[in-house]
């Protein structure tokens, strides 16, 4: 037996393919779905195995399982709109010496369904879902805060239904680090149910109430388009779009329709040197995806503006994983109109004007600016920022910074069409300030 994870680093999701004597099963693939076939490889694809209907993410298994001629498996709780195998809690999937044994695993998700791996009997890999992740547990709030309590006392019971598994199952969770569906911080991609007992804080606590506490306290926003994802998997996911993108020119920018918004994908230093008023601004990297899923309307239809023509599928590709399917066009290199911008500082720059007591933006998360931040800054996430720039003085300059500069990009940019003048920190972060500050 082999198990290979396949990272989708944007999304902080793995999917996984197992292979044992030329069998396979696909756990969890996203929409994209040639990189999971490559592994297969001549393997028959037995079951394609589905843990939940997915909150970030548009899912790739029906089609697979259209293409591949295998069991599309999803939890029978799920009840989506198309043919599917129903997995039932503690009724094998068999063929031969591999089995499958479903274990309800409700929490993340009412329907949510943990798989166990057994051959010749011998149990040993559990894919986990959004349930036991390593170092946490998949989010109960993911369907609204009125059921938040209802599914965290769920999930804890299910998390320790899994650790009662023997300690040498292998644990291999579809959520992870960088994922917006961890409750907490979740470390390495995979562990073992032994590992996880001994140190996964999720399992330490005395009881339910001490879990339910711990699980619903200091969670972090997560995406707008979240909410549009559950409903698409229900329905019946398309496959990938297969049609070309035009190239437009930029007089075929003025004859856009008024609902139609560009996202300025180029690097942000470009963006900062010129960039078409009223674009979003978010830089092609692997968050790409989830922060113009966040930050534009689902149903937008978008021009995206890229560095150059090679830039093209990757992009698409990010969005189309989320369901932003609708791309009028793009433009790419000399085609970029010239427009706004805005301007950068470097670090000793930056921190001079913290210093000096000028007005410091502070776009991080809410996690990251209570574990520090600096001294007399205003925070605004920057999803809030995007919806309100109350409590910002337009008569001074706005100095903004975030951990990298991605987002402070992202924050420049609107903030510049809202006629502020802005000082971007983009070769650095809040961390490198505070380093400066005292020196």
């Amino acid at each position: 037996m082999h198990i290979t994870s396949v990272r989708t680093p944007g999304l902080g999701d793995t999917t996984y393919v197992l292979v044992h004597d030329g069998r396979a099963i696909i756990v969890d693939p996203q929409r994209d779905i040639d990189r999971f076939l490559d592994v297969v490889g001549k393997a028959e694809t037995r079951w394609v195995l589905e843990t939940h209907l997915h909150n970030d993410y548009v899912s790739g298994a029906r089609e697979v399982a259209r293409t591949t001629g295998a069991d599309l498996v999803l939890p029978a709780g799920a009840a989506p709109a198309y043919r599917h195998t129903p997995a039932f809690h503690q009724e094998d999937l068999r063929d031969g010496d591999l089995a499958v044994r479903p274990i309800h695993t409700p929490g993340h998700t009412p329907e949510h369904t943990s798989y166990l791996v057994l051959i010749d009997g011998v149990e040993v890999a559990l894919f986990s879902g959004g349930s036991l992740l390593v170092g946490s547990a998949g989010r109960s709030d993911l369907l609204g805060p009125e059921r938040a309590d209802t599914l965290s006392r769920l999930q804890y019971r299910s998390v320790n239904r899994l650790a009662a598994l023997p300690d040498p199952v292998g644990l291999f969770p579809t959520h992870g680090e960088g994922s917006f569906c961890t409750s907490s911080g979740a470390g390495r991609l995979t562990s073992t149910i032994g590992d996880e007992r001994r140190t996964n804080p999720v399992l330490a606590h005395r009881d339910e109430d001490s879990f339910v506490t711990s699980e619903l306290q200091g969670l972090q926003p997560f995406p707008s388009y979240y909410r549009h994802m559950g409903p698409i998997n229900l329905r019946g996911p398309a496959p990938m779009p297969d049609r070309p993108i035009p190239r437009l020119t930029g007089d075929a920018m003025s004859r856009l329709a008024d609902d139609t918004v560009v996202v300025d994908a180029r690097a942000r230093h470009r963006q900062a040197a010129g960039r078409q008023r009223g674009s979003v601004g978010v830089e092609l990297r692997e968050e790409f995806g989830t922060w113009v899923g966040w930050l534009v309307d689902h149903d937008a239809p978008l021009v995206l503006v890229l560095d150059g023509e090679s830039d093209l599928p990757e992009a698409t590709v990010q969005l189309a994983r989320i369901g932003m399917d609708t791309i009028r066009g793009h433009l790419a290199g000399g085609d970029v109109p010239e427009g706004s911008g805005y301007a950068m500082a470097d670090v000793a720059r930056f921190a001079e004007a913290s210093r000096d007591g000028e007005q410091v933006l502070d776009v991080r998360a809410p996690d990251e600016w209570e574990a520090g931040h600096l001294d007399g800054s205003i925070h605004r996430y920057v999803p809030d920022l995007v919806r309100s720039t109350d409590g910002l003085d337009p008569a001074s300059p706005v100095w903004v910074a975030c951990a990298s500069g991605f987002r402070s990009a992202i924050a420049a940019a609107h903030l510049t069409d809202a006629g502020f003048d802005v000082v971007a920190l983009l070769d650095g972060g809040v961390d490198d300030v505070h380093r400066a500050l005292a020196r």
